[in-house]
């Protein structure tokens, strides 16, 4: 299905439009300090006519067959464009996790793309350790690829996840 720009969608937001819609689909969840796991992942993707869009994320694991075995992670926030900085800066991702994470993320949003950094993490005191990360979404071949390192549990920045998730109609 070839995606096409709404009408009510504020201008600020074309360089984010492709993300709008539900996608759903597979990855993989590695860390350091754990093994290496398939999950499931379901994201809305909305807007209301303002300028920015929501974001909501939740996956579990997978078992060998493919079949969900327990919830996994939940997301939810906002992308925001802002005006473009010196740095390229041009969009923030906010998101709040129930373990008691939230983060901020600054990145550059191009038509098909967006790369995005943590410029702030707070953690509740009950949290895990979790310092930074570096997220990329890509609108490849008409499906959601995405892409996430981690600076977590003592590790520096290393891959954590990777999916590629297609529209749902």
């Amino acid at each position: 299905m070839a995606f096409h720009l709404d009408t009510d969608l504020p201008p600020e937001l074309a360089p984010l439009a492709w993300l709008i819609g539900t996608w759903a689909g597979a990855g993989v969840v590695g860390y350091p300090t754990m093994e290496s796991a398939n999950f499931g992942q379901e994201v809305v993707c909305s807007h209301d006519g303002r300028p920015f869009l929501e974001w909501r994320s939740q996956s579990w694991l997978l078992d060998e067959a493919g079949e969900k075995v327990r919830p996994l992670a939940t997301e939810v926030g906002f992308w925001r464009p802002v005006p473009q900085s010196h740095d390229g800066t041009n969009v923030e991702l906010l998101l709040t996790h129930p373990t008691g994470i939230v983060e901020m993320y600054a990145g550059h949003a191009q038509p098909a793309k967006v790369e995005l950094r943590t410029d702030g993490v707070m953690r509740s005191p009950h949290a895990k350790d979790y310092s930074a990360a570096h997220r990329m979404y890509g609108y490849v071949q008409s499906n959601l690829m995405w892409v996430m390192d981690m600076a977590a549990m003592g590790q520096p920045l290393t891959s954590h996840l990777s999916a590629e998730l297609k529209r749902v109609e």
